[in-house]
């Protein structure tokens, strides 16, 4: 009879390499904590001080500088409206149009494509009054010179997300098993026909999720509308794309430095509706994940 040795663990070691993970952990948990407290009391104070100015006319009424009390975003929100549009309008098909190359038909072996994928990368970290400053080097002045309009607005914001679009595009490609692809491609379809018929199709959901998010995004920015010409006072809703415009995050702006406590007001109102339209388009992009998505 052979006898067994039981090997006993050293738990007075084991417990000494834990220890610094759990003080890391601790501590990680202690900073997420004080975050969430000061976001949570932000967001207490907008409420408190923006509901009393939350109202119909905040929508409808044109901002006012003789009159706060009651003026408006109107001039701010549809210039926020036509921002959006026009940036959806150039950023989702070329980034989708780029994703599918870089992933479907780019060698991803080939030293170029390699150099594409790294700048794109890199774009996607760029600080965003970069692409301000971009666009009002070659669109508003320079070149182009178009001015301060909405459609210089819309460059700028689409150069902002178009690496985003990219990225989350390629993902959601990637997610789609290969053997769809092989099973498509053994069944006589082209290269083409399978990316249209079954790998797009198939990668949808991940592709809205990525867009919406990507211009939510871009909705919130204010540094690149400021360089680009967006105007902080305007009174008038824009009706093209060569007119004077405002976005709601510059409306904020202008408001928040204002001595009079009914500009302040005002100010956060708008922030609240702000936070109600962003949180809807991520709520958007929650319900068409979770209804759409797919388990290989």
């Amino acid at each position: 009879m052979t006898s067994t040795s039981i090997i006993r663990p050293d738990l007075t070691g084991k417990n000494r390499s834990s220890a610094p993970g759990t003080v890391f952990a601790m501590l990680l948990w202690a900073s997420l904590a004080i975050v969430c407290v000061f976001l949570f009391f932000v967001l207490a104070i907008i409420v408190q001080k923006g509901i009393a100015r939350f109202d119909l006319d905040l929508v409808t009424d044109q901002p006012s500088k003789i009159a706060p009390q009651t003026s408006g975003v109107a001039s701010a929100l549809y210039g926020t409206l036509w921002v959006c549009v026009l940036t959806a309008t150039f950023a989702l098909p070329l980034g989708i149009a780029a994703a599918v190359y870089l992933e479907e038909y780019a060698d991803p072996n080939s030293r170029w494509n390699r150099l594409i994928e790294l700048n794109i990368q890199n774009l996607a970290a760029v600080p965003t009054v970069i692409y301000g400053i971009l666009t009002l080097a070659f669109v508003v002045r320079g070149p182009f010179a178009i001015g301060g309009v909405v459609l210089a607005g819309a460059i700028a914001l689409a150069l902002l997300i178009l690496p985003v679009v990219i990225i989350t595009t390629r993902e959601a490609l990637r997610a789609v098993p290969r053997e769809i692809r092989d099973g498509s491609l053994a069944l006589g379809a082209t290269l083409w026909q399978t990316t249209w018929k079954q790998t797009l199709p198939s990668a949808i959901p991940g592709i809205a999720t990525g867009s919406i998010l990507a211009l939510s995004r871009a909705i919130g920015e204010a540094a690149p509308l400021i360089l680009v010409g967006a105007t902080t006072f305007v009174t008038f809703n824009p009706n093209g794309v060569f007119d004077r415009y405002t976005t709601l995050p510059v409306q904020i702006y202008n408001l928040v430095p204002q001595d009079r406590q009914a500009f302040r007001d005002l100010a956060y109102a708008a922030i609240l509706l702000l936070l109600i339209v962003l949180l809807a388009m991520n709520a958007i992009a929650i319900w068409l994940r979770n209804r759409y998505q797919r388990q290989w």
